[in-house]
């Protein structure tokens, strides 16, 4: 690459971020890194009524959270503290209410070069010609078809034009698409791309209330932060006309595009929404956002959910599913992202954060699932001293192959912690024979003399007792673990034996055998 790669993140404060955006931002990511460039986050909000609360400090623990920090933007805040011109990187402010001041000057620039014109229609004169062509079955377009039958610089004579802008009438500031042209453009991910700009509208550059619209805004930020490449999302495909027209107009160079595609939903059409995430309980959001449960509060992994967002509309070209984000740095091309949709399967990023979970360590996932284990036994009424975290980080080793979140553990081991209180019923219906009391009381007789009780010792001395009495071996082992679990599941049973020791083991037995 000829000049160094600087890349953009720029989503608007106006609500959570949808994991859309956060794959936006990863590609942005991986591409800068891979290239050894910067990853910029710009905070667009040059919509004030659209601005909400708390959303920009939302984007930014968002990002952290995920492992893909940017190089330059706004500093992290509070959101008392919002108004705040913090920053780090020599390109700020990263916020465009903060760069305000700066982008009328590039609006004047245009019409005095007659790349722009002011309009003084009203909204009421706008209204009225879009149901008068509706009427018609005609769609209004403000461009060269009509213009100078409008209210505007281009109809009006200098002196009209000048007494309404000395009046203070308000106006906004119209990009003058040109007629009758081909655009040729280019898009690294869809190739070349054709556009008549006879269809073009002249999109209002500057508002009447002194804020820049996003064209503008953009445009003028990428130019003076030096942005390369601009990767964003295929909704933005229908502004890639005037982007490029406009940087023609200012004389400047033209950064390269890639337009992303969009994430679909998991069945049906159209891409993925909040609604989707409610409907079919999954999230939708990185981060809790209000009533709305985020990934990380669902229990998942930031790795899990970069790895999964990365081949949602990427093909690395081999068959490798599990990438770390050094990997995925060191592979990620935008030549190898997909035109088409990618459609969201929920299943697939469980079975990617069961992958990441098997390779946590177990002493970290033990200290994380404390707190759940802690809960739960003052919820059930038993208030002894807390599980050790040795025993805790055992318990997993023993169930985690099972696992997808840490929450999973309690439902996989509860029974290493307390007993069962009550024994599956199809489990009980269908091993719990009439002779089952008197076998395990005479199993409770060997359990008492086992003095080193161990997994392998136990394991030893069952088996030899089982054979010396002429049992099956199913006929003990499954009431023993329906006793001792409360259900034919879990890991290995003499693991299980050793871990709650003899005392509790024998307890455990003589409690089924009373209540069964």
């Amino acid at each position: 690459m000829d000049s160094k790669v600087r890349v953009r993140f720029a989503p608007s404060p106006t609500g959570p971020l949808h994991i859309g955006g956060v794959r936006t931002a990863l590609f942005n990511y991986l591409f800068a890194k891979k290239h050894g460039g910067d990853f910029i986050l710009r905070i667009e909000d040059t919509d004030q009524n659209r601005y909400v609360e708390g959303a920009e400090q939302y984007i930014i623990d968002s990002l952290n959270w995920c492992g893909i920090p940017f190089d330059e933007g706004p500093s992290s805040t509070t959101d008392s503290e919002y108004k705040t011109t913090s920053s780090f990187g020599k390109y700020g402010p990263y916020r465009q209410s903060d760069r305000k001041d700066l982008y009328k000057q590039y609006a004047d620039e245009l019409v005095a070069s007659g790349k722009a014109y002011y309009a003084f229609d009203t909204q009421e004169e706008l209204d009225f010609h879009r149901k008068d062509h509706e009427s018609k079955g005609k769609t209004f377009i403000y461009n060269w078809h009509n213009r100078l039958k409008l209210r505007n610089s281009l109809s009006l004579s200098d002196l009209e034009t000048t007494e309404k802008l000395e009046s203070g009438q308000e106006y906004v500031i119209r990009f003058k698409s040109p007629k009758d042209e081909i655009l040729v453009l280019n898009d690294i991910i869809r190739g070349q791309i054709e556009i008549d700009t006879n269809i073009l509208d002249d999109k209002v550059l500057f508002k009447s209330d002194g804020m820049p619209t996003y064209h503008l805004a953009n445009i003028v930020d990428d130019h003076l932060m030096e942005i390369s490449h601009v990767i964003r999302g295929e909704e933005w495909l229908p502004s890639l006309a005037l982007h490029h027209q406009l940087y023609d107009a200012f004389g400047w160079k033209t950064p390269q595009f890639a337009h992303l595609p969009l994430i679909m939903k998991p069945v049906g059409k159209g891409k993925l929404s909040k609604r989707d995430g409610e409907k079919m309980g999954f999230p939708v959001f990185p981060l809790s956002w209000g009533k709305s449960v985020g990934y990380r509060e669902e229990g998942y992994f930031p790795e899990a959910v970069v790895n999964f967002l990365a081949l949602l509309g990427w093909n690395p070209g081999t068959d490798q599913e599990i990438f770390s984000l050094e990997e995925l740095v060191q592979t990620f091309s935008l030549e190898r992202v997909l035109k088409s949709g990618a459609r969201f399967d929920p299943d697939k990023t469980k079975w990617y954060n069961h992958q990441y979970m098997q390779l946590q360590n177990d002493r970290d996932l033990a200290v994380k699932f404390e707190a759940i284990v802690n809960f739960k036994l003052k919820k059930e009424g038993v208030y002894s001293t807390k599980p050790d975290l040795a025993f805790t980080e055992k318990v997993i080793s023993l169930v985690k192959e099972r696992a997808t979140f840490i929450k999973d553990f309690w439902e996989l081991g509860n029974y290493f912690f307390i007993a069962p209180s009550t024994y599956a019923e199809k489990a009980v219906k269908k091993q719990w024979k009439e002779d089952t009391p008197a076998i395990l009381t005479g199993l409770i007789s060997v359990v008492e003399q086992v003095d080193a009780y161990t997994s392998a010792n136990l394991e030893k001395t069952i088996k030899n007792w089982i054979g010396e009495e002429g049992l099956s071996f199913g006929k003990v082992m499954a009431p023993l673990r329906l006793v001792i679990v409360g259900d034919l599941k879990g890991p290995h049973l003499f693991d299980i034996l050793e871990m709650i020791g003899k005392e509790e083991s024998i307890a455990r037995i003589r409690k089924a055998i009373s209540r069964i």
